[in-house]
């Protein structure tokens, strides 16, 4: 690993654990995802995570709030965009339809998408619209 991917990973890490500390898995390889939607039953939220500004002061926080609801998805899940780029491109490629983005998320089921936030819809909202958007999907679906 050169100097430039070793900084970066080291400070993302804090970044990563703010999802998988509340209780979302972390996918790191084209496997892992495959494995996940392919085996996977049921609702499952997935946040393709950044290092920007808007997922670390919105889509983060909306994510880890959103899963107080009363209705929510069983599973939740994550991929890092720009440092787990594969398991990123691999997620992607079953959010079929949808341009990429990051930050975004995305509610499935069974494998399909249900509803997509892309981060049009992220950045310049607030945390609580997001939140909103999410446990609307999650009454609808979950």
């Amino acid at each position: 690993m050169n100097p430039y991917e070793e900084y970066m990973k080291e400070i993302s890490q804090p970044m990563r654990e703010e999802l998988t500390s509340a209780g979302f898995q972390e996918l790191t390889t084209p496997e892992e995802v495959d494995e996940f939607i392919s085996s996977t039953k049921g609702t499952s939220l997935v946040v393709i995570n950044s290092v920007c500004g808007c997922a670390a002061g919105l889509a983060r926080p909306a994510a880890r709030e959103s899963l107080s609801s009363e209705k929510k998805p069983e599973n939740f899940v994550t991929v890092f965009a720009g440092q787990d780029r594969e398991a990123t491109a691999r997620m992607r490629d079953y959010l079929e339809g949808y341009e990429p983005s990051s930050p975004s998320m995305a509610l499935l089921k069974d494998g399909q998408v249900l509803h997509f936030i892309p981060r049009e819809e992220i950045e310049d909202f607030e945390v609580e619209e997001i939140v909103g958007n999410l446990t609307h999907a999650y009454n609808q679906y979950c």
